[in-house]
């Protein structure tokens, strides 16, 4: 049995089978054809039929430009989608790479805090030249009690104070970096064990990006 749409096909007049064949359903519900696209149907889907009234290709309704506005905002939302995913999963790739055992994970924690506790033990060790330095400033400023002192002495003790101020507040910005190498390294050390055992590499929730404290120095 032929198809209706292959008989009405035949029953086209002899000028139209030079021509695509040209098919659609209207806002209203009637079927149109037509030998070129037909201008009711923008909004709607129309088919492309060959002369046997086989199809040929399916024409997409034309988008308005809210609907474009719309569709390539969700196609750059796919985009970045997917560019995400692609990048969480090299994160965690490299991540198993630069670490295939918690040893040498542990390796590099221990190596980070170091750098950390060497600058420590120069903040330390320069407090203490400064306390030493202090002393005999301390003596000669009391013999001017009650009086100007000096204006070399008194650059030196406030130079002194400043010194001590600074490396006070260094003190405090490297115990804070301490413990965000430490918390870092936690998250890492978290994420790794589910990769090691086994999970997909971009499988897992993003890590929290560690708090960098204000005036210290990126050690990763």
């Amino acid at each position: 049995m032929q198809s209706a749409v292959t008989l009405w096909a035949f029953a086209m007049p002899a000028c139209a089978w030079a021509q695509d064949i040209y098919t659609c359903i209207d806002p209203q519900g009637r079927r149109l054809t037509s030998d070129r696209p037909i201008a009711d149907c923008t909004g709607r889907e129309q088919r492309v039929l060959n002369r046997d009234g086989s199809l040929q290709r399916v024409i997409p309704p034309t988008l308005t430009a809210d609907e474009r506005t719309q569709r390539e905002a969700a196609e750059r939302r796919a985009d970045q989608a997917r560019a995400a995913q692609a990048d969480a999963v090299r994160r965690d790739r490299n991540l198993i790479a630069r670490f295939p055992d918690e040893a040498a994970h542990r390796r590099a924690r221990e190596a980070a805090l170091d750098t950390v506790r060497l600058a420590i033990k120069g903040t330390e060790s320069r407090m203490r030249e400064l306390a030493a330095e202090r002393k005999p400033l301390r003596d000669e400023a009391e013999f001017y009690q009650g009086r100007q002192m000096p204006v070399r002495l008194k650059q030196l003790v406030d130079a002194n104070d400043a010194g001590m101020a600074a490396l006070r507040q260094a003190t405090i910005s490297q115990e804070l970096e301490l413990v965000r190498i430490n918390g870092l390294y936690d998250q890492e050390l978290a994420r790794l064990r589910h990769l090691w055992s086994g999970a997909a590499p971009g499988s897992l929730a993003p890590v929290a990006a560690a708090v960098k404290p204000a005036g210290t120095a990126a050690t990763r």
